[in-house]
């Protein structure tokens, strides 16, 4: 049974429940308890290492301050609480990619508590954000043929620091779900603490799915899923267990507690290994690193210094500049776009044609010009001085130079003709070339008019389109 369907069948007897634990790669050049570069994915295996992060005996870790300014960063921008004290811990467990034999991470002291995120309206509380270190990477490789399998280690990623954050278990669908992990990337871009990139590793979002009798306020038994690379398989990852652990209970089964990867190619998850508990994992002060005291005038340093969160500035592109809500979330998502708009707008640009020229030519072509450039691109546009199309060569063509876009309308001949007497000359010629697009107009086939736009615009590109068109339309009737 195809996924999609197994989710339509989950009806009103039953709710979803979803917490998220995202583990986030912070903005730093150096691991968490060492001075190994981070390196790139592409590095050759286990040529980012020393003796702190192989695990050699002997060695002490000291501590990454940049990560921790990036989770107490973290944190402040998801309300958290601060407290006083902070330390590390042991998490002990056996696994080939973890050297020491344990994962240094925070349990009972973590770096903050008690936070929330607004996601579309709804609050989404924020149980814990604390820092940790991550594993290496098995890699796997065989011989199905003569069932000959070898695994190798690859400890570049052994180190690495991560910030946890963990939801309290308030997300009650896979939409609500993906919208949350979307919310919170974008939060983290906006204040500089993480890349966030999902595709590189920076990002990774583990849901925790359980399903109960509607109207219930006991949790049901939890799976937890793991190697989601994309929001969308975060979606697709969620909806098929929802409707696996429906089809389980309705079947008279029980939900086993687990944990469960995400098969891209197969669309669907399997199991993994059983949950562990946190008592399994035998925490202890880590002996090595002295707990912490977190300054409270460095804390307000930070939470002055933090910019407008997304939520606030959609909220204001919209009241100050009259933008449509859909044109203040695209822009608002991106600090970087955002501020472009702002300081495109103080140049004199009017705001909505400035917000179409970010979000349709800007954004996808993963280069930001400087605000005068692009003032000065729609400014010339808007009055009329280049045709819209002139607008995004010369747009092209600075973000490729540098060159300012009135030395490129120079260089380009570029000059809107808006002179009635002239254009009308054209629009007389277009009309008399195309007689059967004129009869198909005045029969009421207004479609027809935009063949005749283009006969005009191959014929002189340089025509003011809004005269051009107001000319047609006069002629023809």
């Amino acid at each position: 049974m195809e996924s999609g369907q197994r989710w339509r069948r989950l009806a009103s007897p039953w709710e979803v429940v979803i917490g998220m634990e995202v583990h986030v790669q912070p903005r730093t050049r150096s691991k968490m308890f060492c001075g190994c570069a981070i390196g790139n994915l592409g590095d050759p295996p286990n040529s980012n290492v020393c003796e702190v992060c192989l695990g050699l005996p002997g060695v002490l870790p000291t501590i990454n301050k940049a990560a921790v300014e990036a989770c107490l960063k973290t944190a402040l921008a998801l309300n958290c609480e601060i407290p006083r004290h902070t330390k590390f811990d042991r998490k002990n467990y056996m696994y080939p990619d973890l050297p020491k034999g344990y994962q240094i991470s925070q349990y009972d002291l973590p770096m903050s508590v008690n936070g929330s995120l607004e996601v579309d309206g709804r609050r989404v509380r924020i149980r814990r954000v604390h820092l940790e270190e991550d594993t290496g990477k098995l890699v796997h490789a065989g011989d199905k043929l003569h069932k000959a399998w070898e695994s190798f280690v690859d400890l570049n990623r052994a180190g690495v620091p991560l910030m946890e954050i963990v939801s309290e278990p308030d997300l009650r669908s896979a939409d609500e779900a993906r919208d949350y992990a979307v919310a919170l990337r974008t939060l983290l871009r906006t204040i500089g603490a993480s890349e966030a990139e999902m595709e590189k590793g920076q990002l990774r979002a583990e849901p925790n799915i359980s399903i109960r009798r509607a109207g219930s306020e006991q949790l049901g038994v939890k799976t937890e899923l793991k190697n989601i690379n994309s929001f969308r398989a975060l979606h697709r990852a969620i909806q098929f267990e929802v409707a696996r652990q429906t089809e389980v209970l309705e079947s008279g089964g029980a939900v086993v507690q687990e944990t469960r990867g995400w098969s891209e190619a197969e669309q669907r998850t399997f199991a993994q290994r059983s949950k562990e508990f946190a008592e399994d994992y035998r925490y202890f002060p880590e002996p090595d690193l002295p707990l912490l005291e977190l300054d409270r005038a460095w804390i307000e340093e930070l939470r002055s210094a933090l910019p407008e969160m997304p939520g606030a500035r959609r909220s204001r592109l919209v009241s100050e500049h009259g933008l449509p809500a859909s044109d203040a979330a695209l822009i608002a998502d991106n600090r970087e776009l955002a501020d472009l708009f702002e300081s495109t707008v103080k140049l004199g640009a009017e705001p909505k044609p400035t917000a179409n020229w970010i979000i349709g030519e800007v954004a996808p072509s993963g280069k930001v010009p400087p605000a005068g450039h692009l003032a000065e691109i729609v400014k010339l546009v808007s009055g009329g001085r280049i045709t819209r199309d002139q607008g995004r060569e010369v747009l092209v063509e600075s973000l490729s130079d540098g060159r300012p876009p009135a030395e490129i309308v120079a260089a380009r001949g570029f000059a809107q003709d808006s002179d009635e007497s002239s254009v009308r000359a054209i629009v007389e010629a277009v009309i008399a070339a195309n007689s059967r697009a004129v009869e198909d107009y005045r029969a009421g086939k207004k479609q027809a008019l935009g063949a005749l736009m283009a006969d005009l615009k191959k014929r002189a590109p340089q025509a003011n389109p809004k005269v051009a068109s107001d000319l047609l339309v006069k002629l023809l009737a």
